[in-house]
């Protein structure tokens, strides 16, 4: 099949990679979103798809609004017959949708129902799902609700933060999705209505819901931690100002510790945090204006006195 892959962030490389790789599809372009400013210099900057794609020698279509009718024009003139897509970042009009043959095939990483929206590997990490997965679906105008082609599932490990566990759905997802345009060339595979039950929504993580409430379960704070690194990063108030928190570990086994909860207590070696039920250690904190650095190395910094705490 001729293909227009639509993708931004660097989550999509593995999936265009793939379809790039295949020896039964043609990728003849991209859709991506516009340079955005990065860096110190706030320069303009195209986004990794984008690069990837000129580095192929692919046109890269770069739309300020899918329903742009010069895109759509230029899109018509490719004729694509289906457009995979992969964390794009817009939504797609009606008269978009109706272009290619084949419709446009995403790569969610969810198991669908569950998690229908734009962060749904964080929310599986804050809700303690113990599997999670992919999924390829025929895009329709509701939110992630068009009918399924394939998935795949994937255990979510108890170290596992979002960017771990979204890198190994990446690759994994990618021969998911290339398989999935082998299946809707060849006529063997059909879409099915996504079930009725189960829905779950997934919106954007904002910075607000990443503060660590230190009188929840320790249980509940690690998740916080984990479902928020790298981004937005969960954080906390020390002395008015904030501090991220990029890793902490739970210690049950630390019945010795009796901290009230944001209550802090340091040794050389190591700096223990209160929480709703038993201790947590911190092991990478990121100071307001700083690089990160180790906890303890923090804590010496900052002269930790006694019955001091996080939080605010």
């Amino acid at each position: 099949m001729r293909l227009v892959f639509a993708g931004t962030p660097e989550v999509a490389l593995p999936a265009l990679d793939a379809l790039i790789a295949s020896d039964r599809h043609e990728v003849v372009a991209v859709v991506t979103r516009p340079d955005a400013p990065a860096g110190r210099g706030r320069r303009l900057v195209a986004s990794p798809v984008a690069q990837r794609a000129e580095e192929a020698g692919i046109e890269v279509l770069k739309p300020a609004r899918p329903r742009d009718e010069d895109f759509q024009a230029r899109l018509r003139e490719i004729a694509p017959d289906c457009c995979p897509v992969v964390a794009y970042g817009a939504l797609l009009p009606k008269s978009a949708l109706e272009i290619p043959a084949h419709g446009w095939v995403n790569l969610h990483f969810s198991l669908l129902p569950a998690w229908r929206g734009a962060a749904p590997v964080q929310h599986a990490v804050l809700a303690g799902d113990e599997v999670t997965g992919a999924s390829t679906f025929r895009i329709e105008e509701g939110l992630d609700s068009g009918p399924v082609y394939g998935v795949l599932t994937e255990e979510v490990r108890a170290t596992d933060t979002s960017g771990d566990l979204l890198t190994r759905l990446a690759f994994a997802g990618a021969g998911l999705l290339a398989a999935t345009m082998d299946g809707i060339e060849d006529g063997t595979l059909q879409a099915v209505p996504q079930p009725t039950e189960g829905i779950t929504l997934a919106p954007k993580i904002e910075v607000e819901d990443a503060k660590i409430d230190w009188s929840a379960p320790a249980l509940r704070v690690d998740r916080v931690v984990r479902g928020c690194a790298p981004a937005p990063g969960a954080w906390t108030l020390f002395r008015g100002e904030r501090l991220k928190v990029m890793s902490l570990t739970p210690v049950p086994d630390r019945t010795d510790l009796e901290l009230a909860p944001g209550e802090i207590a340091a040794t050389k070696k190591a700096v223990f945090v209160g929480t709703g039920s038993h201790a947590v250690q911190l092991q990478w904190v990121q100071p307001q204006g700083k690089k990160p650095m180790a906890a303890a190395d923090w804590a010496r910094g900052v002269r930790i006195e006694a019955g001091e705490r996080l939080g605010d």
